[in-house]
């Protein structure tokens, strides 16, 4: 097996072994919880990026909107960091996940050059970045982590905990990419649903949420950084 095969199948492939049954009453809670909460953040997220680029009620909005996933999150059950096999043992996953953002942050930017030529597109990604473009940039890079990091406690932890045995991995990607339909934004959606597939492949592996919060936040801030330049080059 190739160190590249390796790789592939500890973070992507094969889960490890582990125990996170609950009694039925917790399941069902956990499922009360989670229905709750993406009704409130589909509306925060809805209202956050309606607002106009360097209006200040969107950084309230957003800060509201990642302690709606967070409470929820935490509120919905126990929640887990999860383990995966490196090296022979078990251990937390923080490299492969980095690296794996890395390399969707490569992607998504050959993907920007195609997406920089259709209008509609662009159009799509520049109301998004747009925010960051009259904005605080150091403010809006810190958004993007704690809403990064609270996606993921509420997406990868809660959601897919109270989705059960049954296809986990695409429910929570169909859910999560539902979620993003509110803002109307065509290319939000399309990165809800290649990121919600991705590190929600790393939540099965590892039984946990520290992966995927890796891997989404490696991402975010790489798009945060890199598109707005790279946009405008291609005008």
């Amino acid at each position: 097996m190739t160190w590249l095969h390796r790789f592939v199948d500890s973070s992507l492939v094969s889960p490890v072994e582990r125990d996170h049954r609950e009694p039925d009453h917790a399941f069902r809670r956990r499922r009360v919880v989670v229905v709750l909460t993406l009704a409130i953040g589909a509306v925060l997220l809805g209202f956050s990026l309606a607002t106009e680029p360097g209006d200040t009620a969107f950084y309230a909005l957003t800060f509201g909107l990642a302690l709606t996933w967070t409470a929820g999150a935490f509120l919905s059950g126990p929640l887990h960091a999860g383990r995966m096999l490196s090296g022979g043992g078990l251990r937390r996953p923080v490299v492969q996940p980095v690296v794996i953002g890395l390399v969707t942050v490569a992607v998504f930017t050959a993907g920007a050059l195609v997406v920089a030529q259709v209008p509609l597109l662009r159009t799509s990604v520049d109301e998004v970045l747009d925010h960051a473009r009259y904005g605080s940039l150091p403010l809006i890079a810190l958004i993007t982590v704690v809403n990064g990091l609270a996606e993921e406690l509420f997406f990868r932890g809660a959601l897919y905990s109270a989705l059960g045995a049954r296809h986990p991995v695409l429910l929570s990607t169909v859910i999560y990419t539902l979620t993003t339909v509110v803002t109307l934004n065509i290319m939000l959606v399309f990165s809800a649903a290649v990121l919600g597939l991705l590190v929600g492949l790393q939540r099965r592996v590892t039984g946990g949420v520290l992966a995927p919060m890796l891997t989404h936040v490696t991402w975010s801030l790489g798009m945060l950084f890199i598109l707005p330049p790279l946009m405008a080059a291609l005008v």
